[in-house]
C-alpha cells in the first residue's frame, strides 16, 4: 500500500467534500498526521469505517491516508500486528463504577471504564460494552423486541440486573439487528481513543436456556471483527467454558475475567490466553468460596493482573471503595 504524507496544521482541521469521509476522517486540530481512504466508495453502501484517532497511551498522531484511485488499498484493513492485548504487568484497576485517575495512589497502566466514560491518558483503556444484554437507561432498543429474549411476549431481563434485558442472537436477522445498535457503539470507543474493548454477558446462553449458543458465539465473533476493524482489540467477558474456544476461533485478542478464583475457572482463561488476562475478584464472592485474596495471588493460575474490588467499584475516594492488588 502507497501512503502519502499530510502535513496538518496545527490550527486546521481536515475538510472533506463528501460528508461520510469527512465526518469518518476528522482530526483533532493539534494533532499532526496521515490520513488512510481506501475503497471507500465500495464499503460506504455497508457502513463507513471510522479512523482510530490519536492513541493517548502513545500519544501518536499518525492516522492514514491513502489515494482513493490508487489500485490495491483495502478499506477498513487492520494490519495484525496493530492490534496489541494490554501489558501484562504494572497497576490494572476496574472502573464501572466511575473514573479515577489513580488506583489507591498508584499510577494506573491498564483500566476498564464504561463506554460513556473517557479513556484514561498515559493508560491502555479497556472500553466497556454490554454486548448481549440491554444497557440501563438505554432507549436504543425501545421498539425492538425482535432482538430480544422474549417470554410470554415480554422481554426477559437479568434477574441479578432488572434493568437490563437479555438480547436473543438466534438468528441471522436478530444479529443484524443487534449489531446496528452495537456496531456504532464499538465505532464510538475506538474514535473515543480506547485501545480495546470487552463485551459483556456473552455467558447470557448458559444463563438462558432459549437462546442459541451458535448465535451466541456468532455475534461475539462480528464483535471481535468490528473491534478489529476500528483498530481495537478485543477482550472475551467471562464464560470459562468457551475460552479455548473464544481465542482459537472467535478472535477474541485477551480476556476480561471476573471471579475466576471464586468458582475455579482461572485455568482455562490461562490455557487459552496465557498472561494476557485481565482478573477482577470481588470479596463476597470470596467468602462464599472459602478463600482469602492472599489465597488468590498465591494460585499458579491466576493472572499477572489480578485485582480485588468493592462489588460497586465504586470511585476510589467514594465511602465503601475497596482496592487491592496481587
Amino acid at each position: 500500500m502507497l501512503l502519502f504524507p499530510v502535513a496538518l496544521d496545527p490550527l486546521a482541521s481536515i475538510v472533506v467534500e463528501v460528508p461520510a469521509i469527512r465526518d469518518m476522517l476528522l482530526v483533532k486540530p493539534s494533532v499532526w498526521g496521515i490520513a488512510l481512504v481506501s475503497h471507500y466508495w465500495h464499503h460506504a453502501a455497508r457502513r463507513p469505517t471510522p479512523v482510530r484517532p490519536v492513541n493517548r497511551r502513545t500519544g501518536a498522531g499518525i492516522i492514514a491516508v491513502c489515494a482513493l484511485a490508487l489500485v490495491g488499498c483495502a478499506s477498513g484493513d487492520i494490519e495484525a500486528d496493530a492490534i496489541e492485548p494490554p501489558p501484562t504487568q504494572g497497576v490494572f484497576d476496574y472502573q464501572l463504577g466511575g473514573a479515577s485517575d489513580d488506583a489507591a495512589g498508584e499510577r494506573i497502566d491498564v483500566v476498564v471504564r464504561d463506554a460513556t466514560a473517557e479513556p484514561l491518558e498515559g493508560a491502555y483503556s479497556v472500553c466497556y460494552v454490554n454486548g448481549f444484554q440491554t444497557q440501563p437507561g438505554d432507549d436504543a432498543w425501545d421498539g425492538r423486541d425482535d432482538l430480544l429474549l422474549l417470554e410470554g411476549g415480554e422481554p426477559v431481563v437479568d434477574p441479578d440486573w432488572p434493568d437490563e434485558r437479555i438480547l436473543d442472537p438466534s438468528t441471522p436477522e436478530q444479529r443484524e439487528g443487534i449489531l446496528e445498535i452495537v456496531g456504532p457503539v464499538i465505532e464510538g470507543c475506538a474514535r473515543a481513543g480506547f485501545d480495546a474493548v470487552e463485551f459483556d454477558n456473552l455467558d447470557t446462553w448458559t444463563r438462558f436456556d432459549a437462546i442459541d449458543p451458535e448465535g451466541a458465539q456468532a455475534l461475539a465473533q462480528e464483535y471481535a471483527v468490528r473491534a478489529h476493524e476500528v483498530g481495537l482489540a478485543a477482550a472475551q467477558k467471562n464464560a470459562a467454558e468457551v475460552a479455548a474456544t473464544a481465542r482459537a476461533e472467535l478472535g477474541f485478542d485477551f480476556a476480561v475475567v471476573e471471579e475466576c478464583a471464586a468458582w475455579a475457572e482461572c485455568a482455562a482463561y490461562a490455557e487459552a490466553y496465557g498472561d494476557s488476562v485481565l482478573q477482577i475478584e470481588y470479596p463476597d464472592a470470596l467468602a462464599e468460596a472459602g478463600l482469602t485474596f492472599g489465597d488468590v495471588c498465591a494460585a499458579e493460575d491466576r493472572a499477572p493482573l489480578t485485582i480485588l474490588r468493592d462489588r460497586a467499584l465504586a470511585p476510589h475516594d467514594e465511602p465503601g471503595a475497596l482496592y487491592r492488588r496481587c
